[in-house]
């Protein structure tokens, strides 16, 4: 069972933890999952036996909605290809990072292309999967799950600026 470092959990942030979860599941070493979040009850409206298929998640206002797969590429650009229709209310990003420590910034190479295979090999290197989630209305969280404690699962809105950033402006 996971244990949860926060001090409540509004709705945006138990979407977040749910998929989380629901991409734990599947273990380590995926591609970033992008889902975006829609207004339950406009989705109830267009087609009203989504209710059996929601089950609990029917009282949510927002419903994740999972994408297809993201194309190839540095994250960043991958991010700045998308656009929401207005339909959509927010999104959720997970992925999975590799943090260094500080102390690590001194040996970083100068060729970007060497820096992944770097860090990957790093002794001091951290796995973590991030899940991330904003808002059109500018609501943010995210929560993180390290893979040396797959137990943890801490919440904490300012763990990935920069994606949040480049999920913002997938709203623009």
């Amino acid at each position: 069972m996971d244990r949860v470092t926060s001090p409540n959990l509004p709705e945006l942030t138990e979407v977040v933890l749910e998929l989380e979860r629901y991409v734990a599941a599947a273990g380590w070493n995926q591609t970033h999952r992008l889902f975006a979040l829609a207004h339950t009850a406009d989705l109830l409206a267009y087609d009203p036996s989504l209710t059996e298929h929601l089950g609990e998640a029917a009282t949510r206002s927002l419903t994740p909605i999972e994408q297809e797969n993201l194309p190839e590429g540095p994250l960043e650009q991958v991010l700045g290809t998308i656009g929401w229709p207005e339909e959509v209310a927010g999104c959720v990003l997970v992925t999975e990072l590799v943090v260094l420590p500080p102390s690590a910034e001194e040996e970083i190479p100068y060729e970007d292309h060497d820096i992944d295979i770097w860090a990957t090999r790093h002794p001091e290197r951290q796995d973590i999967r991030v899940a991330v989630a904003v808002t059109r209305s500018g609501k943010f969280t995210s929560c993180l799950r390290r893979r040396d404690d797959e137990s943890e699962v801490v919440v904490d809105p300012d763990i990935a600026d920069a994606l949040f950033d480049g999920l913002f402006a997938t709203f623009l």
